[in-house]
């Protein structure tokens, strides 16, 4: 029987599975590889007239013209310090979050806590900027009055450079930390209670504990979503940036995406926007195979 033949009754006698798997396949197929014949425009002068076919080559003009941008560094720059920002601060709070909570004995505060901390998430990113604005409004905001009572005075967050990148970050913290344990905590549930019967025995400490049973248990599971972040280590996200964004706090929160934005839309320079965004695309895919094959010549778990 060839191979052709036994895939084929495998897809037949598995036909249900295959159907649930359908929409998702015609989901990434209609809305990211159909798309990518679009990506030529990063090399030519596209004109909305004569279409993508029409429109002349220029080959890498609009790459060389980024590449000597006096606003290149201040975008890089940014871009840069956000994500790694986040790397160093956002993404091991789940996981610290994670081993506490796994800790509580009681079930009833363990349930309280998830959902206190889950619920956040499930706030528009447009409702949390307003939320990180009332709080830290100068006049009338609960951490300036706070700061007040101790005779400091008032900080313009919103308004500052300096403080761009740490409210953008831990605001992020707060809205996403407890959907980010979710996967944490279905690792640790893999862990076989006799170890920790054991440990206690021969006398560990909860903290031992939680260094020598539960974080190797998870850290498979930590390096998967360490590569997964590298590879958008350069997407930072419009959305929230763009809505943080003001005049005052600009030389900090220029992002490659709120430039592309402002160049591809509202400036209506599509092949050039369209060159940014291929260079942040390789650059998030160089990144996402340089740290894989990093872990695996370190035999630790990859995603391939």
């Amino acid at each position: 029987m060839s191979l052709n033949s036994k895939m084929i009754k495998r897809i037949i006698r598995n036909y249900d599975l295959y159907l649930l798997l359908l929409p998702t396949l015609a989901y990434f197929i209609i809305f990211h590889y159909v798309p990518m014949y679009g990506v030529q425009i990063a090399f030519k002068n596209f004109n909305p007239l004569k279409g993508i076919v029409g429109s002349p080559w220029v080959g890498f003009d609009h790459f060389e013209r980024f590449f000597q941008s006096y606003q290149l560094g201040t975008i890089i720059r940014n871009t840069l310090g956000i994500s790694i920002y986040e790397l160093l601060v956002a993404f091991p709070a789940p996981i610290i979050l994670a081993l506490m909570i796994n800790q509580l004995t009681n079930e009833r505060f363990k349930r309280f806590v998830q959902t206190v901390t889950y619920a956040p998430h499930f706030i528009s990113t447009v409702v949390v900027v307003g939320i990180v604005y009332l709080l830290l409004s100068p006049k009338t905001g609960a951490v300036n009055s706070l700061l007040a009572a101790f005779k400091i005075e008032p900080i313009f967050f919103m308004g500052s450079a300096d403080w761009f990148k740490t409210v953008f970050v831990f605001s992020g913290i707060w809205q996403n930390v407890g959907w980010g344990t979710i996967i944490y905590l279905a690792a640790l549930t893999s862990v076989n209670p006799e170890y920790h019967e054991a440990a206690v025995v021969d006398g560990a400490t909860k903290l031992q504990r939680v260094f020598h049973i539960d974080i190797p248990a998870i850290m498979p599971t930590v390096i998967i979503m360490l590569i997964m972040n590298m590879g958008h280590m350069m997407s930072v996200g419009f959305e929230k940036v763009y809505l943080m964004q003001n005049q005052l706090n600009i030389d900090a929160s220029e992002t490659i995406q709120t430039y592309v934005y402002k160049a591809g839309l509202v400036q209506a320079q599509y092949s050039y926007s369209s060159a940014i965004g291929l260079f942040n695309t390789i650059i998030n895919f160089i990144l996402l195979i340089s740290v894989n094959q990093i872990a695996k010549s370190l035999k630790q778990t990859s995603l391939w």
